[in-house]
């Protein structure tokens, strides 16, 4: 498979519409790939708190249709990243959407673990309920959010769930880069898939981002990595070395705690 992760800038000078008409012509510009993947908030930025009210959007709103018809123009399937949601009930969450290579929404995944502790996000949206996996005709995808990564029995259950292929949308901060290196390459090593985590660069809100999206094989290894700007990194990678992985080394057979709950004492 060809991917084409989009680490694209949020630049607080730069209006949203720009910056959605900026990001679908960047999927349009990948052509040839077969999946596309965008970071997370990438339209209002992940520490912009201030501006979640004002920019949140129905499910089926300007990102959803922007990003359908970039998806069908390339011709790729495109994670296109996350954006704040505005429910029926008015309750804002960070919903990430999949689109088809026609243009159809195939999945959308609403944030489970929201950051922020007692402020930003964590006080201001809704959690997400439910694992979310997206058959591609080459593999599965099992779609997290940023802080999503630092919990592993979520990543265990998409891949319980058929995943072989992990993707992170993510808007992580320059001082924790350290742990986002760590925590992509041991969600690969552990569940022994590939693991594709992009993330946003500049600064907004303050908050310098960590940009360094990363591909990780099943054996933990790094297939290629981004600098800190904006960029499109592009990557090759052959999904059956999943199924090979964990045939070779079968570490998943001997799991013996979460298939059942454990017998305590």
């Amino acid at each position: 498979m060809r991917a084409s992760l989009i680490q694209i800038a949020v630049d607080p000078d730069e209006s949203v519409n720009a910056r959605r008409q900026r990001a679908a012509s960047l999927v349009e510009a990948q052509r040839g790939a077969d999946l596309v993947v965008l970071p997370e908030l990438w339209p209002v930025g992940a520490f912009a708190y201030a501006d979640f009210e004002d920019e949140a959007e129905p499910l089926q709103g300007p990102t959803h249709d922007i990003m359908a018809k970039a998806a069908a123009d390339a011709g790729v399937w495109l994670h296109a990243g996350s954006f704040v949601e505005r429910a029926p009930d008015g309750t804002l969450f960070n919903t990430s959407l999949v689109f088809t290579p026609e243009g159809e929404r195939a999945a959308a995944y609403r944030k489970i673990h929201r950051f922020g502790f007692d402020k930003g996000e964590a006080v201001m949206m809704g959690a997400g309920e439910e694992l979310v996996t997206v058959a591609l005709p080459q593999t599965t995808l099992g779609l997290a959010t940023c802080y999503d990564l630092r919990f592993p029995e979520m990543f265990r259950g998409l891949v319980d769930a058929g995943a072989g292929t992990l993707i992170v949308a993510a808007g992580w901060p320059e001082r924790r880069r350290a742990h986002w290196t760590l925590l992509v390459q041991a969600r690969a090593v552990e569940n022994q898939s590939y693991v594709l985590a992009v993330g946003t660069a500049g600064t907004h809100a303050g908050v310098q981002q960590a940009g360094h999206s990363i591909v990780v094989d099943p054996w933990g290894e790094v297939l290629a990595e981004a600098g800190a700007d904006e960029e499109v990194l592009g990557v090759e990678f052959d999904p059956a070395r999943v199924a090979a992985t964990r045939e070779q080394f079968p570490a998943l057979k001997d799991r013996r705690l979460g298939l059942a709950p454990p017998r305590l004492r």
